[in-house]
């Protein structure tokens, strides 16, 4: 690993905003861009002049197969009244966001650029669901993994298997995990399945009942979650509530330098800590419990801010399936090996528990818009840090933050550290 080391000047969020995420036929990646960069324009304090911004960083999966349009990130510059600035698309799979997070942090950091907007963009729903899962594959080995038969429902099958025969987890933990989430989700408005399990169980029972049908004998979630016809497999252990849902959204964030940040708002949020690291195919690993990217961008970027996983207050981290989450909460180091389904079970993960993960709802409930996903963890962030949160808004001090954003199976993670000082 390289030597980690410091940020040259420290980078602020001054501003953030975001899309309604959801399913959206009308709206290009352009049109939901505008929609959270008029967000991100509202919640700078000072308010803001989107002539001074110098540089645009986009994470972006795939435009090309998703909306059959390359050439994304001057589109999305234009889209919002930027051209000329440069700028540049980011694409490292569903970490796309997260990493040009990080090019727009290094950009200010160097001293290149005292203002750059950072975002992402994603429409997926244009294409039908067998195309969406042909689209995401191309972001695993297409030489040996597709090949052979494998989505990425089958690949975060593998990782859940091999963590149960290793830890002893059951189906039911992961269930614990879907039902954490949707109840976060249920309140953020934002989400695109705003909803809790509970009441999406009796949204069925009601809607069978005017139908003039039987109504279903589900006593509670459980007994919904169990039921094959509510809640079908989809790659064993994997369930449709394990997993995250197609998405179209968009977000964004205003980074600036220290010396600019008073003059968008009197309370910035610094990013002081950043790793990034990628591994191999999934199929040429030895442990299937672990992400080592993610161990790896963890390491990273708590050496650069000086901290531990213990002083993080809460994390949003890339929960694209029920047991990507519990793997995430161990790789960085909230949890010991094998402990992370017990947390979530024993509450302690929940959004008034010790260490709260993914109080948005996460990419199961808020949705999954991938190339927008990571930008999006850093919006909750900005909120929770302001107290904008509404409903869901975390008690007591919330002044250190962690987001995680994975790309394919963990071929690629980036890690960030924020603080509120003031």
């Amino acid at each position: 690993m390289p030597a980690t080391r410091s940020l040259p000047r420290p980078v602020a969020i001054v501003a953030a905003g975001i899309s309604k995420f959801g399913a959206f036929p009308g709206k290009s990646s352009r049109d939901l861009f505008v929609e959270a960069f008029l967000d991100m324009e509202s919640s700078a304090s000072k308010g803001m002049d989107a002539r001074a911004i110098e540089a645009l960083y986009l994470g972006n999966f795939s435009s090309e197969l998703f909306e059959h349009q390359g050439h994304t990130a001057p589109l999305i510059a234009e889209a919002v009244g930027l051209t000329p600035i440069p700028a540049v698309r980011v694409e490292d799979a569903c970490a796309s966001g997260g990493v040009a997070l990080r090019q727009g942090v290094m950009a200010v950091a160097s001293g290149m650029y005292d203002v750059v907007l950072v975002g992402g963009a994603e429409k997926m729903t244009s294409l039908p669901t067998a195309e969406v899962t042909d689209a995401l594959a191309t972001a695993a080995d297409t030489q040996y993994e597709i090949p052979a038969g494998f989505t990425f429902p089958g690949f975060y099958a593998a990782i859940a298997t091999a963590y149960m025969h290793r830890y002893g987890m059951r189906p039911e933990h992961l269930m614990n995990v879907a039902i954490k989430n949707h109840e976060n989700g249920a309140l953020n408005p934002n989400a695109q399945f705003g909803v809790s399990i509970s009441d999406w169980m009796q949204s069925r029972i009601a809607a069978a009942i005017k139908k003039g049908k039987p109504a279903p004998t589900w006593q509670n979630v459980w007994d919904f979650l169990h039921d094959d016809s509510a809640n079908p497999m989809i790659a064993w252990p994997l369930r449709l509530f394990d997993c995250s849902p197609i998405t179209d959204g968009a977000a964004a964030l205003l980074l600036v330098s220290a010396e600019r940040a008073a003059d968008y708002t009197d309370h910035p949020i610094y990013i002081i800590g950043s790793g990034q690291a990628s591994d191999v195919p999934l199929h040429g690993r030895s442990d299937l419990t672990t992400l080592s990217a993610a161990r790896n961008a963890a390491q990273q970027a708590y050496q650069m801010a000086g901290v531990t996983p213990a002083d993080i207050r809460f994390a949003e981290v890339h929960d694209c399936f029920t047991i990507a989450e519990i793997v995430a909460t161990e790789d960085l180091g909230f949890f010991p090996p094998g402990d992370g389904y017990k947390m979530a079970e024993d509450g302690v993960t929940a959004r008034n528990g010790a260490k709260p993960i993914n109080v948005s709802g996460g990419l199961k409930s808020k949705g999954h818009p991938v190339g927008a996903s990571g930008i999006a963890q850093a919006v909750e962030v900005f909120k929770q840090m302001h107290g904008l949160a509404g409903e869901r808004q975390l008690k007591g001090d919330v002044s250190l933050a962690l987001t995680h954003n994975v790309g394919a199976t963990g071929s690629t993670c980036v890690v960030h550290i924020y603080e509120r000082k003031n």
